[in-house]
């Protein structure tokens, strides 16, 4: 036998197999991380929606209708659990560094550094349903037509978040294009 597919495992799940949800965990854990890390731009933010989108999706597996694919429904949980959470942080943070060290010391660097700091604090000034859709979109790669699913919405409304997420984003940004120059 062949590994199994996600939906057959989400169906051990709901048959009791306590180690088919481990599975689509393993299977789904790090792509999730890295949409909600660069949707709420906080590792620990991050981490703790994750956890709170696989343990609604655990408990929840019975209300899983089979309408879209598993993973599908999976970031559907994931991509609400962050617009939550976008929602009910009111605390204005600090941006903080990046984790990884740059790797030479070139003067470059510095306006690298600046860069990314700027985009992350840009990014977090769009609104929840514009900032989802612009980095499931232009950061994450995926296809229009897999995040109109996920938001379940129709792929015009993708493309009209996008365009007024980069918009904006485009305002927000305009002094990196200056100092190009």
């Amino acid at each position: 036998m062949g590994t199994p597919s996600d939906a057959e495992l989400l169906a051990a799940h709901r048959a009791g197999d306590r180690h088919a949800f481990r599975e689509l965990d393993a299977r789904y854990r790090n792509r999730l991380w890295a949409i909600a890390l660069r949707t709420l731009h906080h590792p620990e933010d991050a981490a703790d929606v994750v956890q709170e989108a696989l343990v609604a999706a655990h408990r929840n597996a019975g209300s899983y209708r089979g309408d879209a694919s598993v993973r599908t429904w999976l970031h559907r949980i994931l991509v609400n659990a962050c617009i939550d959470r976008i929602r009910r942080d009111s605390r204005h943070r600090t941006v903080p560094f990046p984790e990884v060290e740059p790797r030479d010391r070139s003067p470059d660097v510095a306006a690298d550094v600046v860069t990314r700091l700027s985009v992350v604090e840009a990014l977090a000034e769009l609104p929840a349903h514009q900032r989802v859709a612009v980095v499931l979109v232009d950061v994450q790669g995926w296809p229009l037509h897999e995040v109109a699913e996920v938001l379940e919405v129709p792929v015009g409304t993708v493309k009209s978040r996008c365009a007024r997420g980069r918009l904006r984003l485009s305002a927000l940004l305009g002094h990196l294009r200056e100092g190009e120059r």
